[in-house]
């Protein structure tokens, strides 16, 4: 009995008390020619989507960028205000604030350095003599933010998840994944390849490359050839196949003559364990092949490319515009760059992101919006416990270990009760590139010194000023930035049905992926461990494969489907948590009728707080990027694609046969 949601989130909100909620749907971008049976997405936001143009900064615009944009502003006041603080002390937040920014808006210097702050990281690159230098260079330019083909992070241990453990991935490449490299017979692809050796070239020939074009060439030869043995994102979803224990001993095995213990020695985790945890076995075989075949000469310039291609954005204008073209222009379709002082609010969200937070969370967010948010958690994981109980086909055996997962979730909401020390980091008024590669540094070894200690369970992965959410599954946990809770995701002035249809089926949906094909993986401690039988994994696969199907055949520009398969954890998360969010709805209602708002009943309320939670509007070059690397649907696929496979929803729109968002029953998937 679901006695917890019989109390209404808008009664537990004194705020709310003094006047009647209102429906909380933008009903004015209601589109009254297309039926909501043949199209949800467009009929909820066909007004907005008609008459909203992309903003020429950015590459996509809709409720999360917007919200972003929101925020925006209120950072830059409390960033100009540390700036401003004349009684700021030396090493104090205020004074890493107030520098830092102060050092990026400076373009006047930036211009008289050119390259000249990178002169000591090109200089240790153009000294290198032979190949056995390259492990203990990889490793200092790791720490330091620049990519190499390998990656090295220190994180929970996937099957000791009580003790942190290193993990090496592939990586090094400039371009955002394999297929831009692979992908000839696709022409925009091809296209953009051909830009991004110009880039190089460019870049290269600015710090004083005396034959850029053919480094560049080369480069991007030795980039194809790393990109060949990397694993494609579908193959890094399976959790099981990326987790490779291996002895330091052993890496010899993989990548015969490279010197690991110096790498590991110097990336300062030599001496803190006895194995590491390889990601892409043979990708690390593969790397070692071309490092062996790919001569010196096109190394050094490949790091060279590496080093100038990480810090372009904070280098003089030629150094930043080319970066800007190729990244945000050609891969985007961004063609105007966003003002200096976002740029310098990014920067800081990157290198002093939750001291940023603490000052965010004590101006812009009520208590009352955190303790309102406490509820809707518990009540969906209230709703999530029944909903197991109710499952026809999962075993009472799994059912018992999904109850015992479910229990030990974590939720944390808003912001984090211990919050980041940064005294050990070093921000300096006159000096960009040093401010940038000191902040790497010292996130890089924030993370290594986590080795051989407790678990730290208070830490979060986002900062309070962030517009998302997360789950992880090393430490079971739920996670609900501040900034999240805002409408259209979290109105405090509106009716439930919103509410839930919004951030309640985002909580669900977090909660989801501890049960998605990839998190199910993993128990309620956070070890990756088969806790199902495997009558209820081949079940659970049959309804997978459906949503794999399903999406595939979805569109959002021609010639190029999402694909099925990278967004499955992310679609049955979203199919997931709007049915468990509508079930925890309903029981909040206590059995009496929702009230009527806006001629809308409470149930299609709901499933309108859904679909006006992914209006957007993305460019084609930023949707051609996201289908190849992004593991969430379209917008407008997150709203009727979900919704086609939900029950209530036929129910509160009355879709029929012959609707073009009818699906029969038989062919609707549904998970919970």
């Amino acid at each position: 009995m679901l006695t917890t949601l019989a109390l209404s989130l808008i009664t537990a909100y004194a705020g709310a008390a003094d006047t009647a909620p209102g429906s909380g749907i933008d009903v004015q971008y209601i589109d009254a020619g297309v039926r909501p049976q043949d199209d949800f997405f467009v009929h909820l936001n066909g007004g907005w989507l008609k008459g909203t143009e992309i903003p020429a900064d950015k590459s996509s615009w809709g409720t999360f960028a917007k919200l972003r944009d929101d925020v925006l502003p209120e950072l830059r006041g409390i960033i100009e205000a540390a700036d401003a603080d004349k009684a700021r002390k030396p090493g104090s937040d205020a004074q890493k604030i107030g520098d830092l920014y102060a050092s990026f808006m400076d373009e006047q210097k930036l211009e008289a350095l050119g390259f000249k702050p990178l002169t000591g990281e090109l200089s240790s690159i153009r000294a290198i003599k032979d190949k056995k230098a390259f492990p203990m260079l990889m490793a200092h330019l790791d720490k330091i933010g620049v990519a190499t083909p390998y990656s090295l992070s220190v994180r929970p241990d996937a099957r000791e998840s009580s003790k942190y453990a290193v993990y090496i991935g592939q990586s090094g490449l400039g371009l955002p994944d394999r297929d831009y490299y692979l992908k000839k017979d696709d022409a925009k692809m091809a296209a953009a390849l051909a830009k991004y050796e110009v880039l190089v070239a460019k870049i290269l020939g600015l710090a004083g490359d005396k034959n850029p074009g053919a480094n560049a060439k080369a480069i991007v030869a030795l980039e194809t050839a790393l990109a060949e043995a990397q694993w494609t994102k579908v193959q890094n979803r399976d959790p099981v196949k990326r987790y490779n224990k291996t002895p330091i001993n052993k890496l010899a095995e993989l990548a015969p003559g490279y010197d690991w213990g110096h790498a590991l020695a110097v990336a300062g985790v030599g001496a803190k364990t006895d194995y590491v945890i390889v990601s892409q076995p043979s990708y690390l075989s593969g790397f070692n092949a071309v490092l062996d075949k790919t001569d010196l000469a096109t190394w050094k310039a490949y790091f060279e490319w590496q080093v100038l291609r990480s810090a372009s954005p904070y280098l003089s204008k030629a150094f930043a515009d080319a970066h800007f073209d190729f990244y945000s222009t050609v891969l985007t379709g961004v063609a105007v760059k966003p003002p200096r002082w976002k740029r310098a609010v990014a920067l800081e969200e990157r290198a002093l992101g939750e001291v940023l937070g603490k000052l965010y969370v004590a101006q812009y967010f009520p208590p009352e919006r955190k303790a309102r948010m406490d509820e809707l958690v518990k009540n969906l994981l209230v709703a999530y416990k029944d909903s197991i109980d109710q499952l026809d086909w999962m075993s009472p055996e799994t059912k018992k270990e999904a109850q015992a997962k479910l229990a030990k979730f974590t939720p944390k909401i808003g912001y984090p009760n211990k919050w980041r020390d940064y005294s050990a980091l070093a921000i300096l008024k006159n000096d960009l590139v040093g401010n940038v590669l000191r902040a790497e540094n010292f996130a890089y070894q924030r993370m290594v010194n986590k080795l051989g200690k407790p678990i730290d369970r208070e830490e979060w992965g986002m900062t309070p000023q962030t517009i998302n959410a997360y789950y992880n599954s090393t430490m079971n946990e739920i996670v609900f930035p501040a900034a999240i809770l805002q409408p259209p995701f979290f109105d405090a002035t509106a009716d439930d049905a919103v509410n839930y249809g919004a951030i309640g089926a985002v909580i669900g949906h977090e909660i989801s992926h501890g049960f998605d094909d990839g998190g199910s993986q993993s128990d309620g401690d956070g070890n990756l461990r088969d806790w199902w039988t495997k009558q209820d994994r081949i079940n659970f696969k049959a309804k997978t494969d459906a949503l794999v199907k399903q999406y595939s055949g979805y569109s959002p520009l021609q010639g190029y489907n999402v694909n099925g398969e990278l967004t499955l954890g992310e679609n049955i998360a979203d199919n997931s948590g709007a049915a468990i969010a509508f079930k925890a709805y309903k029981l909040s209602l206590g059995g009496k009728p929702a009230p009527v708002i806006d001629g809308l009943s409470g149930e299609q309320r709901f499933f309108m707080g859904w679909g006006q939670v992914w209006r957007s509007k993305t460019r084609d070059e930023q949707q051609i990027l996201l289908i190849k690397t992004d593991p969430h649907s379209p917008g407008q696929f997150r709203t009727n694609g979900t919704l086609v496979n939900q029950p209530g929803f036929y129910d509160a729109f009355g879709v029929k046969p012959g609707d073009k968002m009818y699906v029969a029953p038989e062919q609707r998937v549904i998970i919970w």
